[in-house]
């Protein structure tokens, strides 16, 4: 489409509920973020919460959430005992009006009903009924798969209950863009900055990240302390896919969002790794993302981190240590993990260290006293990422 959306009788500019999901025990970082922005929380679980948004509301949210996984616009909602229900209730609603019959269409779903076995038939019931629908009035249907690139529309039946959503975003808003080069097990980005938020970083502190990897806890970092909004590096949302979707409306809040910005000086971010191959994908990521002036990067033992060198000798530093997912790995990472209590010890004086990781065994070679223990899910994996308040001497008490 070209300036404006065909008025139909789905309109972008009317509040429809909308839930925003996140990862497990995110939701306070996504609430705090989604109240800046100027909404009104209207409910909230474990994982997301609910406001009232136009399609307008939404494409701003997709730029500007730094915590939230996807932006779910909700189409239509209806009692729904049985899969004949479903296909009955999906082919009622004008689909020919949002779809276009030579677009392509991917179902996912989210299905807690004791009637249904086979998780993916939900999915077929919905897309028969929507390419039905849009066939009986158009004469021609969409293509479907499960490629997210374009239109994406997402079902939630729980019980004799259905929620029907366009996913305004299709893939994961985790997915920015900058990534070029992942390496090796990295962080993903909304958890990154999930992770920064729990640790207290509002862009306003000196941050040093030995054991960087791709980078990813840095970049964020760095477009936390700059301002920038996330989403800007993505230049494909499913909501651009759809007969509703207002060109000039998302141009006007793309140049909102880059307007953004701090003007002031930044606080130094510090990245280490002793990897060659890790710092060089931490580069071009960063240079990606358009902060990599904003980072110095150096590749040394997380050890060796020059903490005694970085102005004013105070702030947070955080690590994400391999944590062993095979059994015999664990034992072998424990001297890595000593060496770390040892560093918060001998160089990180009156900063406020953090450790990411996904084992209770190993974070007690640390040797300190964890003052807190906020949990996360990286994947399936539950970790914590520990707080420490580090002092000189004495101070330090050994972990129990």
């Amino acid at each position: 489409m070209n300036g404006s959306f065909v008025l139909t009788t789905i309109d972008p500019n009317k509040k429809r509920s909308t839930r925003v999901t996140c990862a497990q025990h995110v939701t306070p970082y996504l609430r705090h973020e989604v109240v800046e922005l100027g909404f009104e929380i209207q409910e909230e679980d474990h994982v997301g919460v609910h406001i009232g948004a136009t399609l307008g509301d939404c494409m701003k949210l997709i730029l500007n959430l730094r915590t939230a996984l996807h932006v779910m616009w909700l189409l239509k909602r209806f009692r729904c005992p049985s899969p004949k229900d479903l296909y009955k209730h999906i082919a009622s609603f004008p689909w020919e009006e949002l779809i276009a019959n030579d677009s392509y269409l991917t179902v996912t779903s989210n299905v807690d009903n004791p009637k249904i076995t086979n998780s993916m038939y939900p999915n077929l019931v919905v897309k028969d009924a929507i390419v039905d629908r849009i066939s009986k009035q158009t004469g021609a249907r969409p293509d479907s798969g499960s490629d997210r690139s374009a239109v994406v529309i997402h079902l939630y039946w729980k019980n004799d209950r259905a929620w029907v959503y366009l996913n305004t975003n299709g893939l994961r808003l985790a997915n920015r863009g900058y990534r070029k080069l992942p390496h090796t097990a990295p962080m993903q980005e909304t958890l990154a900055a999930s992770v920064l938020l729990a640790a207290g970083y509002d862009g306003t502190q000196t941050l040093v990240n030995p054991m960087c990897g791709s980078g990813t806890l840095a970049i964020e970092a760095a477009l936390i302390a700059a301002g920038r909004a996330p989403g800007l590096l993505r230049t494909n949302y499913s909501f651009m896919h759809t007969l509703i979707y207002n060109k000039d409306e998302w141009q006007t809040i793309r140049a909102q969002a880059r307007k953004q910005g701090n003007s002031k000086a930044l606080p130094r971010i510090v990245a280490s790794d002793n990897d060659a191959l890790a710092i060089e994908a931490s580069i071009k990521n960063a240079r990606t993302a358009g902060v990599e002036q904003l980072i110095d990067f150096i590749q040394c033992d997380f050890t060796q981190t020059p903490m005694e060198n970085i102005d004013g000798n105070s702030g947070i530093v955080i690590l994400n240590p391999e944590y062993g997912e095979r059994m015999g790995e664990e034992s072998e990472l424990e001297p890595i993990y000593k060496k770390i209590g040892d560093y918060f010890k001998q160089n990180c004086a009156g900063w406020r260290g953090f450790v990411f990781t996904g084992s209770r065994a190993l974070s007690k070679c640390i040797g300190l006293s964890a003052r807190s223990r906020m949990p996360f899910f990286n994947g399936k994996i539950e970790c914590r990422l520990l707080g420490y308040e580090l002092y000189a001497g004495s101070q330090q008490k050994p972990q129990k």
